[in-house]
């Protein structure tokens, strides 16, 4: 018996118990809470899809009762370098827009429904600013 066959052990008899269950139960008939129990703790060492497969269970069913806590197909958790085994509580990162790094040109043309046209030449533009110029020559205030 090779490693990886020692270590589906645990899957096997889960899923043993599974069959056994579903031999005595009607078609569609709930999973009890403590053959729901032994998937969770299988799917938190081999992985949800893993552990879904080997006991026929619905993916999404195993997924939601494993609740918030890291799984080992699921653990995606940044490391900051030089920090081995380090996990940080951060759920967002802000990235800053990049800075212009030069002189940005360029010239606008609109046109509306009516026929009325403006073109504007400027030079270093920010996307805030042209889109506040295109709405007032489109919207103007009555």
């Amino acid at each position: 018996m090779n490693s990886r066959q020692a270590s589906d052990l645990p899957l096997k008899g889960a899923r043993q118990r599974f069959e056994q269950w579903r031999k005595v139960q009607k078609v569609r008939a709930r999973i009890p809470d403590s053959l729901w129990a032994s998937a969770v703790k299988l799917a938190r060492v081999y992985g949800i899809n893993r552990t879904a497969k080997a006991l026929r269970v619905d993916y999404y069913s195993l997924k939601k009762r494993l609740g918030p806590e890291p799984v080992a197909d699921q653990d995606f958790t940044a490391v900051p370098f030089g920090a081995p085994e380090a996990r940080t509580g951060a759920t967002f990162l802000e990235l800053a827009p990049p800075s212009p790094t030069g002189a940005c040109d360029c010239t606008l043309e609109l046109e509306d429904t009516i026929g009325s046209k403006m073109r504007v030449h400027l030079k270093s533009a920010t996307p805030l600013d042209l889109g506040a110029l295109c709405r007032s020559f489109w919207n103007p205030v009555p």
